[in-house]
């Protein structure tokens, strides 16, 4: 009952983080947290190691718990490495993915939106990422990518106010999955790389914005 407790602790605090829910720099209460969650401290408080882990929460002697901080530098780092990973995975999806991995990426693909609201727009490219993680059938490819995915989550809702790019991005979706169906690899890998560096390209471009906000 205990891990089950902290599991869901850390799924409710690490969405406030990546959410900015919880915003970078913030100080964190455990206790106060707790209440807030109606959850005991126990699991709050083994939900934050976990999540000082992921670097989504910095752990000092002299002040204590906060959010860890968030900046430009963080993008680059997390796009170098993330985009490679990003490839490898839609490449081994081409190769591995399963019927019931392609109907799964199908139905995303069918539930892209037409409206332009970023959070929905956000929700489904995460869910389309982790399906192609799924299809891979990598376990580990598919944590660590949970993990820079949630890093960087928090930059694009940093920049969320100036993004218009979004809906095309989503729609970009289709050509991946088409490419993974048809088994071409090369394709899919080429076509996932360009998909995660114009995100991050125009991320980029509006997180200067975001300074003075």
């Amino acid at each position: 009952m205990e891990r089950i407790d902290t599991t869901r602790a850390y799924e409710l605090i690490r969405e406030k983080i990546t959410t900015l829910a919880l915003a970078p720099g913030a100080p964190i209460d455990p206790q106060a947290l707790a209440e807030e969650l109606e959850m005991a401290v126990i699991p709050v408080q083994e939900a934050l190691k976990l999540l000082a882990h992921e670097e989504l929460v910095t752990i000092t002697r002299r002040h204590g718990l906060y959010v860890s901080d968030v900046n430009i530098e963080d993008l680059d780092a997390l796009s170098e490495t993330r985009m490679p990973l990003e490839g490898l995975c839609a490449r081994l999806a081409a190769e591995r993915a399963t019927a019931d991995d392609l109907v799964v990426l199908e139905a995303l693909c069918a539930e892209t939106p037409t409206g332009s609201d970023g959070k929905e727009l956000f929700a489904l490219d995460h869910r389309f990422h982790q399906a192609i993680a799924a299809a891979a059938h990598n376990r580990y490819l598919a944590r660590t990518l949970e993990q820079f995915f949630g890093l960087s989550q928090r930059l694009w809702f940093l920049a969320l106010p100036h993004l218009d790019f979004l809906p095309t991005s989503v729609e970009e979706h289709i050509t991946i999955v088409e490419a993974i169906k048809a088994g071409r690899g090369d394709e899919a890998e080429r076509l996932m790389n360009e998909h995660v560096r114009a995100f991050y390209d125009n991320v980029r471009n509006v997180f200067p914005l975001t300074a003075d906000s």
